[in-house]
This record gives C-alpha cells, structure tokens and sequence, in this order.
C-alpha cells in the first residue's frame, strides 16, 4: 500500500496499491467527500499511465494543483519505487 501526503489540496493523503499496473484500492483522506469516491471508483482497475495522462496538471479553482493532479503525483512516485518486473 502506498501512502502519499498531498501539498495543496483539502484532502491530506492518498492511499492506493499498484498490481500489474493497474491502480486498487484507492482512497483519500479529507477532500470533497463525494468526488474523491467517484474518482476511486473510476480509477480501480484503470492503467496508472493512463491515470498520470489524464490527470496530471488539472487543477482546483485558482490553486496550481488539485487531488486528481496529486493522484498523477502519487502514481510517478510510485512506479518510480516500484522495482523492475
């Protein structure tokens, strides 16, 4: 299980494993409630590239980042730690 401490958003951490690259058992902790569900819910199973393309650099209102955007974050540094298959 990974664990990722977000900057600049609501939500303060995310939770999520990586299995066959592909993102499971996500969550966060804080953040709007009912989207952070919907976006777990969405991203299970889905290809942790895929994630990163769609997600990173979105951002939330005037803030320079947002939680789908931390969650591309979380996800490099991930497979950057995860050893080689």
């Amino acid at each position: 299980m990974f664990e990722y401490k977000t900057q600049g958003t609501c939500s303060s951490k995310i939770h999520f494993d990586i299995k066959d690259d592909k993102v499971c058992d996500l969550s966060f902790d804080g953040g709007c409630d009912g989207n952070l569900k919907g976006i777990s819910v969405l991203a299970d199973g889905m290809d942790a590239n895929e994630l990163i393309k769609r997600l990173k650099g979105l951002r939330c209102g005037s803030k320079n980042t947002s939680c789908p955007d931390q969650l591309a974050h979380a996800l490099e540094l991930a497979l950057k730690a995860a050893p080689a298959s």
